[in-house]
């Protein structure tokens, strides 16, 4: 009996469950790069198509990594203020890590590194956790929660029948309603009453 055990297996067993969702969250945060150049660049940014069953089980894996990168983001604006827009290893970049400001900078920036690792551990991939931090969580700096949605398919899975969905970030993919224009026609003009008495009077005779 599995009570109170919250998740699916998938069929799988716990490491390859990890490793699973992994993928997932890294494929969706990808498929975000500039990948114009690519052999395999992605049909549409911000998406990935899998079953249902997965597509709802990383869900939650990628609405946490985004909150995270998203909690990182105050703390990364006050480094960056901080940092001198000198080049690297110039004079003025020198006399700045011997100043008091570099120890300032150091206490500000810890909570950006921290949390980077600490995503860089749920993914597992560091070009995802760039992307991450870096375009996605931006985006999102002023929303509390649901990153995501869930569509479901209507064609099932070539080979087994498997029900598809869709994972998508929310925002980029959004479904605008418009209202229809409404439709402008030439007779819709006012008629002068003479006018309509006339034609009126011909079929009579």
């Amino acid at each position: 009996m599995r009570h109170r055990r919250v998740g699916r297996k998938l069929g799988r067993k716990p490491n390859h469950q990890r490793a699973l969702l992994r993928n997932l969250a890294s494929a969706l945060f990808l498929t975000e790069r500039d990948a114009e150049l690519d052999d395999n660049k992605p049909k549409v940014k911000g998406r990935i198509i899998t079953t249902i069953e997965k597509a709802k089980e990383v869900r939650p894996l990628v609405e946490r990594c985004i909150t995270i990168a998203r909690h990182a983001l105050p703390h990364q604006e006050a480094a960056d203020r901080l940092e001198p827009s000198a080049d690297r290893n110039s004079e003025q970049w020198r006399a700045w890590r011997k100043s008091d400001r570099w120890g300032e900078w150091n206490k500000t920036i810890a909570p950006v590194v921290a949390a980077r690792r600490r995503a860089l551990r749920l993914l597992g991939d560091k070009q995802a956790v760039k992307i991450l931090f870096d375009e996605v969580a931006p985006r999102f700096a002023d929303r509390t929660g649901g990153y995501t949605r869930v569509l479901r398919l209507a064609k099932p899975r070539l080979g087994d029948a498997g029900t598809r969905a869709i994972l998508e970030l929310v925002g980029r993919n959004d479904r605008v309603r418009r209202l229809a224009d409404r439709p402008s026609f030439e007779s819709d003009e006012p008629v002068p009453a003479g006018d309509q008495a006339a034609p009126a009077a011909e079929e009579s005779k």
